[in-house]
């Protein structure tokens, strides 16, 4: 359904996404008639929503009972499908999508969109970066950075919007389109939100819903927990194009040959660079550099300019970063690893060094035995920290049935370097 020439609208939550959308819509009184923002159970006035009310935006905080009805209503992502509050919107609303959703009905931008639960923010910056290396319009959007409706404002349609999308945001879709999209990895995360398993890979798989058969899905064909859903992605019409390391067959496939990195788009190879000129490390970010070389591919990237960029992109801050070294030791930053899938990947990107591994953080329940016998093949010491030390110790413990690695406690971060360095 699309928007009207005019309508009313809602806003559900006071994040940044919801914030930006009132934004617009006070840009845009030709198009929006009233804009009123519900801040949540817990919500209160504050500088950012004060100015907003200022320009004529209507607030209403302390509260997820909506009242009135309106055209079109706008969810912020934390608010999950399930939640009373989500379902108030849905009540009071002829429509009701998310951020990106709501940008793509407004200005219909040629999307590559990217998904998965791990290595989505790298391999978005990488696709944009190839895009722009090769001479392309494009710019990075969605979790990585600004949110659509942002940039939808002022920008000519042959220009690529390249967005990280996540679950929740794919969740509240209904007509978005990508010309590519890409999905990386599926493993459980964020079931509080979508309250199964199931349905949080679901959620990833509907990026691929209004898709035809000129577009392309990509697909890392080497993850176990893609393959569980298969029955879902593989349908009738559906161009596919798998990646991994060893050449998988079809005619659109992405791999490593003789070393090189090769992309086949409708049977026809694209030779690329030395998997050994990529600067980032590891074989999941090989992995994700040909995911994203074959977005740029299949929208027309010139391959001279996908090779200068593979060849000259940076490691992001906080995903196995190096950060120098001190008395010979380098230190690397892969803080952003925040689930024991990402964090066993950065492990194997040293197969030939003595790993210490500094292990922390906010305890999220996850089962921790297969990461716990990860970190013993692939480590000299483990030092565990933070809120979660307790459970992390007891579990490498119990993996270290030989007892050939050092584990050790610390307080923090600080403490834990101290610990190593000991």
């Amino acid at each position: 359904m699309s928007l009207a020439d005019v309508f009313s609208l809602l806003v559900l939550g006071q994040g940044k996404s919801g914030l930006d959308v009132a934004r617009w819509a006070l840009a845009h009184p030709e198009r929006v008639s009233a804009t009123t923002v519900y801040g949540g159970g817990t919500s209160e006035p504050n500088d950012a929503t004060r100015a907003l009310e200022a320009q004529g935006a209507s607030f209403v905080y302390g509260t997820e009972q909506v009242e009135g009805a309106y055209d079109v209503c706008v969810t912020c992502p934390g608010i999950s499908e399930f939640s009373a509050f989500f379902k108030a919107g849905r009540e009071h609303a002829a429509q009701i999508m998310g951020e990106p959703e709501f940008a793509y009905r407004l200005s219909p931008q040629n999307w590559i969109a990217i998904t998965g639960t791990n290595g989505k923010t790298t391999t978005t910056s990488l696709t944009d970066y190839l895009l722009k290396a090769a001479g392309e319009a494009s710019v990075a959007v969605g979790n990585i950075g600004e949110p659509p409706v942002n940039e939808i404002d002022g920008r000519a349609h042959n220009e690529w919007f390249v967005a990280e999308l996540s679950s929740y945001q794919i969740a509240t879709t209904a007509e978005l389109h990508p010309r590519v999209a890409v999905l990386l990895n599926i493993t459980p995360d964020h079931l509080g939100w979508h309250k199964s398993h199931k349905n949080y890979a679901l959620a990833k798989i509907k990026l691929f819903e209004n898709m035809v058969d000129d577009d392309l899905v990509v697909i890392d064909v080497e993850d176990a927990g893609i393959h569980e859903f298969d029955e879902y992605i593989y349908t009738p019409g559906r161009r596919i194009c798998k990646v991994a390391f060893d050449e998988p067959e079809g005619a659109d496939a992405a791999f490593v040959r003789d070393g090189k990195m090769v992309v086949r788009l409708k049977g026809v190879e694209t030779q690329l660079v030395a998997t050994s000129e990529l600067k980032i490390s590891g074989h999941h970010n090989v992995i994700n550099a040909l995911c994203a070389a074959t977005a740029a591919l299949a929208v027309g990237a010139d391959p001279e300019g996908i090779c200068r960029g593979l060849a000259s992109f940076q490691p992001l801050e906080h995903r196995v970063e190096p950060c120098g070294e001190i008395d010979g030791v380098r230190y690397v930053n892969d803080s952003k690893a925040t689930n024991t899938d990402a964090a066993e990947k950065a492990l194997t990107a040293f197969p030939d060094d003595d790993v210490i591994l500094l292990l922390g953080g906010h305890d999220k329940g996850t089962p921790l035995a297969d990461f716990a016998r990860v970190v013993m093949d692939n480590v000299r010491s483990v030092v565990c920290f933070g809120d979660a030390r307790e459970r992390f110790t007891a579990a490498m413990d119990e993996a270290d049935v030989d007892g050939d690695v050092d584990i050790a406690q610390a307080d923090d971060l600080r403490d834990a370097v101290d610990v190593a360095r000991s």
